[in-house]
C-alpha cells in the first residue's frame, strides 16, 4: 500500500462504578489532578480496535456501536496521532450504557489511548496520561482512568495517574447487581456544580475510613453512607435502594447516574431479590468485578 503497511491494534479498558468521590483540582500538574475516593472495577467495559494507515490524507475518525459521537475519545485519537500524515481509525464497542455512572467515558478514552499507541509504537504510559487529561477537560469524570488502570476494589489515595496518583487495590472475588432507573446524566454539569461539590466535601471523612481500613465492608459502608450524604439520587433510585437495603442487600448510587450497585446476594436470598427486583420492573443486571485493568488484547480488528 503507498505510504506503507497497515498497522492494527485493539485494547480493552473495564468499566467502574464510585462508591466515594471527593474532587481534588488543586494540583498545578494536571496529570495531578482528579479524585480521592473507592470504587470497585467492573469484568464489562469498552473494546477499541484501531487502524492506522500512514501517507495518504491526515484523518482520524472514532465510531461507537452506541451511534453516539464520543468526543473524549475523540480527543485522545487527536493527541495521540499528532501531526503524523495518515488514517486513523478507531471503532469501540459498549458492554455497559453510557451516562449511567459506568464510568464509560473513561474507559473508551483509556481502551482508545491504548489501541491507538498500540498502532503508534507509543508506550503505555503515554496513552494512560493523555486518556486522563482528556476525561478531565472533556467534562467525563476525575479519576476514571486512574481508577480501572488495574483491577478490584480500587482507593484512590493520591489523585492523577501515576506517577502523581497512587491508587490501592485489593482483589475481589465478588459479583454485583447493577441496573439503571433513569436516563443519563450529565456527570460535567454535576462534578462543576458548586452545590455538588460541598456535599462532596461531606464524604471527606468518610474516605479517610476507608483510606486507612480498604476493605470490602469498610468499602460498602463508606458507599452506603456517601450516597446518603451526596443526596443526588433521585426518588426512583431512592425507593430501589430503600428496598434493596430492607432485604439486607448492601446498595449504593453509582456517581455520576440513575443507576444502584449493589452486593449480588446467592442461593434462596439472591433468587427472593431478583424476584423482587422484576415485580418492582427494575432493572438488574449481574456482573463480575475485574481481576484485571486496562489492557492490550490479541489480534487485530475484524
Amino acid at each position: 500500500m503507498p505510504g506503507g503497511s497497515v498497522h492494527r491494534a485493539r485494547a480493552f479498558a473495564p468499566a467502574h462504578v464510585s462508591g466515594v468521590f471527593v474532587p481534588r483540582l488543586e494540583a498545578r500538574d494536571p496529570r495531578g489532578r482528579g479524585s480521592l475516593g473507592a470504587g470497585l472495577v467492573l469484568q464489562p467495559g469498552v473494546t477499541a480496535s484501531a487502524t492506522w494507515r500512514p501517507g495518504g490524507p491526515r484523518r482520524t475518525s472514532v465510531t461507537s456501536d452506541s451511534g453516539q459521537r464520543l468526543p473524549i475519545s475523540e480527543e485522545v485519537a487527536r493527541r495521540l496521532a499528532g501531526p503524523r500524515v495518515g488514517a486513523l481509525d478507531v471503532r469501540l464497542r459498549h458492554d455497559l450504557p453510557i451516562g449511567h455512572g459506568f464510568g464509560t467515558s473513561a474507559a473508551g478514552a483509556l481502551a482508545t489511548g491504548l489501541a491507538v499507541a498500540g498502532t503508534l509504537g507509543l508506550p503505555r504510559r503515554k496513552a494512560v496520561e493523555t486518556a486522563h487529561l482528556a476525561d478531565l477537560f472533556g467534562g467525563g469524570g476525575l479519576g476514571g482512568v486512574a481508577a480501572i488502570v488495574g483491577g478490584g476494589l480500587e482507593v484512590r489515595l493520591r489523585p492523577g495517574v501515576p506517577p502523581f496518583g497512587q491508587v490501592r487495590r485489593r482483589t475481589v472475588d465478588r459479583e454485583l447487581l447493577v441496573g439503571s432507573v433513569g436516563p443519563p446524566l450529565r456527570s460535567s454539569a454535576l462534578l462543576r456544580g458548586p452545590a455538588a461539590l460541598r456535599r462532596f466535601e461531606e464524604g471527606a471523612e468518610l474516605f479517610d475510613r476507608i483510606a486507612a481500613d480498604p476493605g470490602w465492608e469498610s468499602f460498602w459502608d463508606a458507599a452506603e453512607r456517601f450516597t446518603d450524604v451526596a443526596r443526588l439520587a433521585p426518588p426512583r433510585l431512592r425507593a430501589v435502594l430503600r428496598g434493596l437495603r430492607r432485604r439486607k442487600v448492601r446498595s449504593a448510587q453509582a456517581m455520576f447516574g440513575r443507576t444502584y450497585f449493589a452486593e449480588a446476594p446467592g442461593g434462596r436470598e439472591g433468587a427472593q431479590v431478583r424476584r423482587w427486583l422484576e415485580r418492582e420492573g427494575v432493572p438488574f443486571r449481574q456482573v463480575a468485578i475485574a481481576r484485571r485493568g486496562a489492557h492490550a488484547l490479541p489480534g487485530a480488528p475484524g
